[in-house]
């Protein structure tokens, strides 16, 4: 049984590993998706079929049959996870309160001034 998006919940970090691979490959079987994150993360077969499979359960991915494996696609987009995000930093930590979160980010403190030069100094190189 799949939830309704305003219930969803953030993916766990392996299963939004495997759904970030989902959104570079728009669909994929389990084989695909394991080769595009074997740069940052080896994980068996078996264990990226276990977190696709949860991802389906969840409303997150597709699957559809095609011979004897299932392809994945993304039923979730990138935004929506990251307005989930977004939202669950905003009601942990400023009262869910965007005002909040803005007042916080304009009144950071300033850099100590020997940070401050090596910035300058770090973007004279990159220019």
């Amino acid at each position: 049984m799949s939830r309704s998006p305003s219930h969803r919940e953030i993916p766990p970090p392996l299963e939004l590993i495997c759904l970030r691979a989902l959104w570079k490959l728009e669909e994929g079987n389990v084989k695909d998706v394991q080769q595009a994150i074997a740069v940052s993360r080896n994980l068996a077969y078996t264990t990226v079929m276990t977190l696709l499979e949860r991802l389906a359960r969840k409303g997150l991915v597709s699957r559809r049959k095609a011979g004897r494996a299932f392809i994945y696609s993304p039923l979730a987009s990138r935004d929506s996870i990251r307005r989930l995000a977004l939202q669950e930093f905003l009601d942990c930590h400023f009262d869910g309160s965007e005002e909040q979160l803005r007042h916080f980010l304009q009144e950071r403190p300033a850099p100590p001034p020997a940070a401050m030069e090596s910035s300058d100094r770090l973007d004279a190189a990159l220019l």
